[in-house]
């Protein structure tokens, strides 16, 4: 069979969701496994965290260009972490047969700090459930890259059996840079796997890359096995990636810290004093919602004294993560016109269960309250529902009958001159 029908064969077998947007070299795999076209590859992305928050394993099947459009979530995942195994399948086209460029997605892999893996032409089943694992183990997405002589070749392949596993979210108790300092402890250990791993296999002579041929084998190529410095010869596609990465050490920094916590640090943030949305947030509370937030303002809904956001994946990526997870989206009106609202356009193309809270102060105010874009020409098509911050019983209603997928928009005025509280840890 051919490399893109075994592939197809594994996802399948492996996997319980699969998002694609078709393009050269991977519109035939797109069709092989019976993927879900979605609007773009950020929210592909975005359905395939949905999932995982929901225990589910996801794919996402991307030509190399399409990875650029999904970075963010891509690399907000690998700190937040996640639950059910994500991976991105990135088709590249090394020779530009088909394609405007030859980009080597592995840079992409480097970027966000996830293990990146090529299958051989006789062990695609094992890799596709190896990098899986790899996503729950180490709580991040995980990249499996393929090319053009891989998804056109002959291959061998036995299918084996599915292991599902669960990673885990990154700690709430943890600030920012702690949830960093914490990822980056699991990339260390992402670095000793990739080293043992029986995918590789070390035979001397040459190594070979994916469809190369090589007497020793390397399928893990980033976190790339310092083993591989010893050989004078390393057949890959594209650009010499695995080759220079085999001499470079750890990344910088955090390796040996702690964790920093709240509780350590003595304080967490919180929203302004005199916030207008703080009473719509606590009526969500009070109603059992429990919503995946935004960048912004809304991402302290994830914090005391509302601590109710289930997680938070990047800017614009709540709407298409509550999509397939809690059903409920915490948002911005800058976050939705910025990069939210493709999503929001697929989620009622498909009629999906979301509801998408709009918190709308007409300004962006984590970054010193400029002005923003109105929403009405904009989402006009969604026939949102408008509700002033302080009329909660109009909201109440709206959120127990607001038709799904639904938008409401809460409208509020930030106020002058106040700014995001800091709330000493003792007073939690």
């Amino acid at each position: 069979m051919k490399g893109e029908e075994a592939l197809a064969r594994a996802l399948l077998a492996a996997t319980d969701s699969r998002y694609a947007v078709p393009g050269y070299p991977i519109t035939g795999l797109f069709a092989l496994c019976g993927a879900e076209m979605v609007v773009n590859e950020k929210t592909g992305l975005e359905y395939a965290l949905g999932d995982s928050l929901s225990g589910r394993r996801a794919a996402l099947i991307a030509k190399s260009v399409g990875v650029n459009a999904c970075i963010d979530p891509l690399v907000e995942a690998t700190v937040q972490g996640l639950s059910g195994g994500v991976i991105l399948v990135a088709g590249d086209d090394p020779a530009a047969t088909g394609s405007q460029v030859a980009q080597d997605t592995r840079i992409a892999g480097e970027l966000a700090e996830i293990p990146v893996l090529e299958p051989g032409l006789e062990n695609c089943s094992r890799v596709v459930e190896a990098a899986l694992q790899a996503s729950a183990e180490f709580s991040r997405v995980a990249m499996l890259r393929v090319t053009p002589a891989f998804l056109g070749s002959e291959v061998t392949d036995t299918p084996v059996p599915r292991q599902d596993s669960r990673g885990e979210l990154a700690d709430r108790g943890c600030t920012m840079h702690g949830k960093v300092t914490a990822s980056r402890r699991l990339f260390s250990k992402m670095r000793d796997w990739a080293v043992r791993s029986p995918l590789n296999s070390w035979r001397g002579g040459v190594a070979g890359i994916g469809a190369m041929p090589g007497e020793t084998r390397v399928v893990t190529v980033y976190p790339t096995p310092h083993r591989l410095a010893e050989y004078a010869g390393v057949r890959e596609e594209g650009l010499p990636f695995a080759r220079d990465h085999c001499r470079h050490g750890f990344l910088p920094g955090t390796v040996g810290e702690e964790p920093e916590t709240h509780e350590g640090r003595g304080y967490h943030r919180t929203f302004c004093r005199d916030c207008p949305f703080k009473p719509a947030i606590a009526l969500m509370a009070e109603e059992g919602m429990r919503p995946v937030c935004d960048a912004g303002c809304v991402v302290m809904a994830m914090n005391p004294p509302f601590p109710i956001g289930v997680a938070s994946y990047g800017l614009g990526s709540s709407v298409a993560v509550a999509a397939r997870s809690t059903g409920v989206a915490l948002i911005g009106d800058y976050a939705l016109l910025h990069n939210g609202i493709n999503a929001l356009v697929d989620v009622y193309e498909k009629g999906l269960p979301l509801l998408c809270v709009v918190l709308d102060n007409r300004c962006t105010a984590m970054t010193g309250k400029q002005p923003t874009y109105p929403l009405e020409p904009y989402l006009g098509w969604a026939g949102p529902h408008y509700v002033g911050a302080p009329d909660i019983p109009a909201l109440r209603e709206l959120f127990r009958a607001v038709h799904r997928p639904g938008v409401i928009v809460i409208r509020g005025e930030c106020p002058e001159g106040q700014d995001h509280e800091t709330v000493a840890y003792r007073d939690l």
